[in-house]
């Protein structure tokens, strides 16, 4: 009985604290929110194939380092470098297709989409390393439900958010190299997955020391080390709201001194999520959350079409025309 309730508690535990953690990155992403469906869809492959594209990889390699140097090799070796070289780069393919989508624009975007593929994976792990808690604490059920209780805690709020965070670093390369050079944007996949994969080693690593070496002080160095670590990316995630800010202010200004499309006045407005969530800065009859839309898309394309690649993103210039003629459409007093 008491198995019974830990597996449907660990299912809960499972998914309940990801899926939350991920609608507050989504929420987060306060100027331009991503696509439900494509924030899903990266949860869904870091969940489903990035983990059984891992877990193939890393057996296999266990068993070819367990059988050329020996199990205890392979106990060190597995998940201080095996790990990190395979599960970051499972987790962050599908970024490589998400980064082709129009709505991938920067280095925030990138963040809320690495997020979601780690919380994904996350979840997933969390799950499997929960039922086998569960299923030992069959066997000493006071110290055994204890246990359990510890694997998800340190699970939830610190392996899973290692996850996240790792692949946040990728999608926050792939942002920021999204319009640089053709020949240069490997640079930041290449930047990016070294930064993950440090951080996934370091983790596991720390882990791994205190195990072998019958040092618990390491544990606790890992996990006083993470939350430094999870504020770095935090920081980088408000450094890119910051940079949007920036971007829909210059643009948005260009855009009403060159071609009238909007009223200067809106603009503190639109620049500003408190300003727009807090004021209806829109004329009567005008649909503000179309319009801050609209807006806010035509601020990001011209800031990528002025970027120095982006000349060769052809559909930036058709966009911005879409969008002039949107915004007029919607500012347009309703005729009687």
């Amino acid at each position: 009985m008491l198995t019974f309730v830990l597996v449907l508690a660990s299912i809960v535990a499972a998914v309940v604290p990801m899926v939350g953690f991920l609608w507050v990155a989504w929420w987060l992403d306060r100027y331009d929110r991503e696509p439900v469906w494509l924030v899903l869809m990266t949860f869904a492959w870091g969940a489903l194939i990035a983990t059984l594209l891992s877990l193939v990889g890393n057996t296999l390699m266990d068993l070819a380092i367990g059988l050329a140097f020996g199990p205890a090799a392979a106990g060190m070796v597995t998940p201080v470098l095996v790990a990190p070289a395979i599960e970051e780069p499972t987790k962050a393919a599908i970024l490589l297709l998400v980064v082709r989508s129009r709505r991938f624009d920067n280095a925030t975007d990138g963040i809320v989409y690495g997020v979601a593929a780690g919380l994904g994976f996350g979840m997933t792990e969390n799950l499997l390393y929960f039922i086998t808690a569960a299923r030992v604490a069959s066997f000493d059920p006071l110290s055994g439900t204890l246990a359990w209780a510890a694997t998800v805690f340190a699970r939830t709020f610190f392996s899973a958010l290692m996850h996240a965070s790792a692949s946040a670093l990728v999608g926050a390369a792939l942002g920021l190299s999204r319009f640089w050079h053709r020949a240069l944007r490997p640079l930041g996949l290449i930047a990016g997955l070294a930064l993950a994969m440090g951080m996934h080693a370091l983790w596991n690593g720390l882990l791994t020391a205190a195990s072998v070496k019958g040092m618990p002080s390491l544990v606790a160095v890992d996990f006083a080390l993470f939350p430094f670590e999870l504020l770095g990316v935090f920081l980088l995630f408000q450094l890119g709201l910051w940079q949007e800010r920036r971007i829909l202010r210059r643009e948005l200004e260009a855009e009403a001194h060159e071609h009238g499309t909007l009223p200067l006045a809106h603009i503190p407005h639109l620049a500003s999520w408190r300003r727009r969530a807090l004021s209806h800065f829109a004329p009567r009859g005008v649909d503000q959350a179309a319009y801050i839309r609209a807006a806010t898309a035509l601020g990001f394309r011209r800031g990528q079409l002025h970027a120095k690649a982006a000349r060769v993103e052809a559909w930036l210039e058709r966009d911005l025309l879409r969008l002039r003629q949107e915004i007029r459409g919607i500012l347009q007093p309703p005729t009687s």
